[in-house]
């Protein structure tokens, strides 16, 4: 493991990064100061542009699920790391732990650094090949993203009943807890009951209706 490591951006990952980084007693550089590792936690958008501005010589690397290693010319030391979480402000170097990290890289050093780098980040590593990365952030898109926007539209369903939407919480974590184990009325091929749904969703909230059809579908054995 490198002993240095100057991060730029001190964002949701890069703040969680740098602080597990000093945690496990990783010096953080500045830029004037020859670290052998700059891991650049900035926008996707920006990753090229950053890169371009670092001398040659140390590692480089990113922590983007999306952005190819190619972003990171002219640096051939480079790999990227992915976490595979999702961040908040409010929290710190804990939100690391328990998750999985994708590797990136091209050569058998870079890879040594890439899964060694992840370990001490608290990740569970395993590689990823640059040329799946869209295919791999869509997985993640939806398994994060998409949770927040199943979360609003049941909510407004259930404020629509007057039930609590904050019951929601709860039923969420269970179905997690018990392995994304399918119940309700289309595991049990109770259609009627799925008819109903939609007779009252169309009723109450018609722009949900589309969004609950395509998931019936989609849920369907």
């Amino acid at each position: 493991m490198v002993e240095s490591v100057q991060v730029i951006g001190a964002g949701r990952v890069g703040s969680a990064v740098s602080a597990r980084l000093r945690e496990r007693g990783v010096a953080l550089r500045d830029g004037d100061e020859g670290a052998e590792l700059v891991l650049l936690c900035v926008p996707d958008a920006a990753i090229a542009e950053v890169a371009a501005t670092v001398e040659p010589g140390p590692w480089v690397a990113h922590v983007s699920g999306a952005t190819p290693l190619a972003a990171l010319d002219p640096h051939v030391r480079r790999f990227s790391v992915h976490p595979l979480q999702t961040f908040t402000r409010s929290r710190g170097a804990e939100q690391l732990d328990g998750a999985y990290g994708a590797v990136t890289a091209e050569t058998d050093e870079a890879r040594a650094l890439g899964f060694e780098l992840a370990r001490t980040l608290g990740l569970e590593p395993f590689e990823l090949r640059d040329a799946a990365r869209p295919l791999y952030h869509a997985g993640a898109a939806i398994a994060s993203n998409y949770l927040v926007t199943l979360y609003r539209a049941a909510a407004e369903l259930l404020a629509a009943a007057g039930a609590p939407p904050a019951g929601l919480v709860p039923l969420m974590r269970r179905t997690i807890e018990n392995g994304f184990e399918l119940t309700g009325p289309i595991a049990r091929g109770d259609w009627a009951t799925v008819d109903a749904h939609v007779r009252a969703i169309r009723a109450e909230r018609p722009e949900l209706e589309r969004v609950y059809r395509v998931l019936a579908e989609a849920t369907a054995p």
